[in-house]
């Protein structure tokens, strides 16, 4: 805190602030003597010290808006104590003045570099030191603005890391929620697997991925992209895997109760118009996605698929050879009434079946294309065939990675889901 000097005021005009406390250096008492009346008849409050560690015990507990010192004075020098002022000072600016008798350039820059302000030349004239205290007013009072500014900046930014943390902490307990609705990457049904691979760009995402099976070698399974990214997009995913959840059937819309709680699969082209007729239903909702949905009968290889403007599902031979299939479709949710068909393919032991978000085809190259459906196949065969389930998915993943540098090819949510077919 200040010491509380009376001040005198002297018939002069006073300084306006902030110059209003001020400390005067030097090992003259004469010399202090002089500087202290032109100061004090300018209205400030000024205190003085003989020698600089003298000075550096005020400045301890008192902040200091000008400070006139002496550059020649016995063991601590002007030009030192001035080091010390600024290194000790805490934030709080004071307009520093070295008197000197010195007038060269290379010394002009020591004290620059020390932390100086302005000079004058000894012995002072009033009328030039009331000159540079005016100008060094000016500095004070931008500096103080500045700072009040900074302040102001400090706590806002205080305040918002505040609100992101807590938006943070939602989100990443969004993902965990999310992340649940896919509690299984990989499932065996028979000698059969599906394998699932779910990346969100972000905290969450809106691609989606599951499957469940009513019974023995009868399998549903889906892949689906809705329109846009982050926390809406993710809140639709959520509606719409309690719409194809296989843990509660008599909820699920893919399936439909016959006798004696049996449970049939609906032909895909019916699942996606009963999801288009939600979606549509909803009001407020705007977003619309893309799916693919198919249905398998293991028993005898007859695999079944709708295709709502998603990618094009991928056939994986046993031979080696690869094969898209699918027409396109209209995506789901965007106008009612919407007509869909269903595509038929059939599979032999040893098939693979590959549902893709187009995050994988999409991506980009170094050389700004997009990988595409040839680049996708070569993704694939850079993956090592013998991979099988979850291994395969993430090593796709990873090429995919290394293919587009570009946010390490997570451009998109990336979602896929990978059947094995081994027989009945």
């Amino acid at each position: 805190m200040n010491v509380p000097i009376e001040s005198v005021s002297g018939t002069d005009d006073l300084l306006p602030d902030p110059m209003t406390f001020a400390l005067v250096v030097d090992d003259s008492s004469f010399q202090r003597k002089i500087v202290v009346s032109m100061l004090e008849s300018w209205g400030m409050t000024v205190l003085q010290a003989e020698t600089g560690e003298a000075a550096l015990a005020l400045c301890a507990t008192n902040t200091f808006d000008l400070v006139v010192s002496d550059w020649m004075m016995p063991q601590m020098n002007g030009l030192e104590f001035c080091r010390r002022f600024r290194e000790e000072t805490n934030g709080h600016y004071g307009y520093f003045i070295l008197l000197t008798a010195k007038s060269e350039k290379d010394e002009v820059v020591r004290g620059l570099d020390a932390g100086a302000d302005d000079f004058l030349s000894k012995p002072v004239n009033k009328f030039e030191l009331r000159a540079r205290i005016t100008a060094g007013g000016r500095i004070l009072s931008m500096e103080r603005e500045l700072q009040a500014k900074n302040q102001v900046i400090s706590e806002t930014l205080t305040e918002l890391q505040k609100l992101y943390d807590g938006i943070d902490a939602d989100l990443a307990q969004a993902r965990t929620i999310q992340q649940s609705l896919v509690p299984q990457r990989t499932q065996t049904f028979g000698k059969s697997r599906i394998s699932l691979l779910l990346q969100p760009r972000g905290h969450v995402g809106g691609d989606l991925v599951g499957m469940f099976s009513p019974g023995s070698n009868r399998l549903g399974f889906y892949n689906i992209d809705v329109s846009g990214h982050g926390v809406t997009s993710a809140m639709v995913t959520a509606r719409v895997a309690g719409y194809l959840n296989g843990q509660f059937p008599e909820q699920n819309i893919a399936l439909e109760r016959g006798n004696n709680d049996f449970f049939a699969l609906r032909a895909p082209h019916e699942v996606a118009a009963a999801l288009n007729t939600r979606l549509c239903s909803d009001a407020g909702v705007a977003e619309y996605l893309t799916l693919l949905y198919a249905t398998a009968d293991l028993s005898a290889g007859h695999l079944k698929f709708v295709q709502a403007g998603h990618t094009h599902p991928l056939i994986l031979r046993r031979d080696g050879t690869a094969q898209f299939f699918g027409t396109g479709g209209f995506p789901v949710g965007l106008m009612d009434d919407m007509v869909y068909d269903d595509t038929e393919v059939w599979l032999d032991r040893g098939d693979r079946v590959l549902l893709y978000s187009d995050g994988f085809t999409e991506a980009t190259m170094p050389d700004g294309t997009m990988i595409g459906e040839a680049g996708f196949l070569d993704l694939i065969q850079r993956t090592v065939l013998s991979c099988t389930g979850t291994d395969f998915l993430d090593q796709l993943l990873m090429h995919l990675t290394e293919a587009s540098p570009r946010c390490n090819g997570m451009e998109d949510d990336i979602s896929a889901v990978l059947l094995e077919y081994d027989g009945p």
